[in-house]
């Protein structure tokens, strides 16, 4: 076929407007209504977000918004985006895949959009601070925390209160193991739920900052992260006797039929515990990682944002379909179904489980999961799985340092 730029103008014009008129057409569905495209990676969330989207095409009836939810949704995301098909809307969390896939330009610049007024700023700030970009790509929806989950019964019946320090919590443990009972129950057998603990260590005891200054080679984890590593195999001892022996599901089912006192974990586990006892009284409280109570902070980040693609040709639908989702009444409804946390201002999560973690969103005493800044190419689960289980700090550290290293000079 010739190029267009050897044809006469008026062929060159028409063949150009016979393409636009048949991508319109291919956008459109056989009902007229504009097709946007809702790819979102969690299958927790699905159920949650079909109720949403039934309601928001029922509303708007110019729209017909579609959810796409594949298995192992990162990586289809990225083979998508790699063939330049990226969809209309995606939700993902403010993680490493988030910030890639920002810095290389496929989201619309959203900085000036009057959505982001309608969300919390500690929220925004996260995702530039997770991207390096001052430039808003995505808009924050749901948060989620990582602390310590506690059986309040239990500890009623020892008299045991909330530690707020470490020291009150090795205290706490080393009464519950005096006892012959399970202080923490630990699940590493998978490799994530070894990072638990060290996400809640990190952020607390060298800050954010920590990971900003690396991406500049100005600091290093065998400077900065001995004691972060010798807290990490500390709680190691108040486990039970099977620590890399029992999975995620494992610890939801002993958990909820009060085998352990405590148990580090996310507030997305609730409703799998729930799942297995729902009559158990749960409660919550930050990882204490310090001796100043005052000093410590929750770890809470961004679990679920939205992103418009910068090619989308229906940017006005899909930023129409997000003012619906952050909607007070709509966000409510996500956060009590998925017991998530709002970014939404004004929207509060009541689930008495968690009301210990209010006042620390309330105030803003708030830090960012370390490993949303840490590149995924690093592998950083089996890392801290093999460190938990050698026990071997300076090689730990150094692997880190070393992994680090090696996807910054192929980035």
């Amino acid at each position: 076929m010739r190029r267009i730029g050897k044809m006469p103008a008026v062929l060159a014009a028409l063949l150009l407007l016979t393409t636009l008129l048949a991508a319109c057409g291919q956008d459109r569905a056989a009902n007229g209504k504009v097709q946007v495209e809702f790819f979102q990676n969690k299958p927790e969330a699905k159920a949650s977000f079909d109720k949403l989207i039934a309601q928001f095409n029922q509303e708007n009836p110019d729209v017909e918004v579609t959810q796409v939810n594949p298995p192992d949704a990162e990586t289809v995301l990225m083979t998508r985006v790699v063939k330049e098909d990226v969809p209309d809307v995606i939700a993902l969390g403010a993680t490493d895949t988030y910030s890639v896939l920002a810095n290389s330009g496929i989201f619309a610049d959203l900085t000036a959009s009057p959505l982001v007024d309608k969300v919390e700023p500690a929220y925004v700030q996260m995702l530039k601070d997770v991207t390096g970009m001052q430039e808003i790509t995505g808009i924050p929806f749901a948060a989620n925390a990582n602390g310590v989950m506690y059986n309040k019964a239990l500890f009623r019946d020892m008299g045991l209160s909330v530690p707020r320090t470490w020291d009150e919590l090795i205290t706490t443990a080393q009464k519950i193991k005096d006892a012959g009972k399970i202080p923490f129950y630990y699940t590493y057998k998978d490799d994530w739920q070894t990072n638990l603990p060290f996400n809640q260590l990190a952020p607390n005891l060298v800050g954010i900052d920590f990971f900003l200054k690396r991406r500049e080679n100005q600091v290093t984890f065998q400077e900065k992260f001995h004691e972060i590593a010798e807290k990490q195999l500390e709680l190691l001892h108040f486990g039970h006797s099977d620590n890399f022996g029992k999975s995620y599901a494992d610890g939801n089912r002993a958990f909820a039929n009060g085998e352990a006192y405590m148990y580090i974990q996310g507030t997305w586990a609730i409703p799998e515990i729930r799942k297995a006892n729902p009559d158990i009284e749960l409660g919550f409280f930050p990882l204490p990682t310090g001796d100043n109570a005052e000093k410590n902070k929750l770890i809470s980040g961004v679990d679920t944002l939205f992103t418009i693609a910068e090619d989308s040709p229906h940017k006005a639908e899909a930023e129409r379909f997000i003012d619906f989702l952050l909607d007070p009444a709509h966000s409510k409804q996500y956060i009590t179904e998925q017991t998530m946390f709002s970014a939404v201002k004004g929207v509060v999560q009541d689930d008495p489980a968690v009301a210990g973690l209010q006042p620390y969103l309330k105030s803003g005493r708030i830090v960012d999961f370390a490993d949303h800044y840490i590149p995924a190419a690093v592998q950083l689960n089996s890392i801290v799985q093999a460190f938990l289980q050698d026990r071997d700090i300076d090689h730990y550290l150094k692997t880190l340092d070393t992994e680090w290293d090696k996807v910054a000079n192929r980035r």
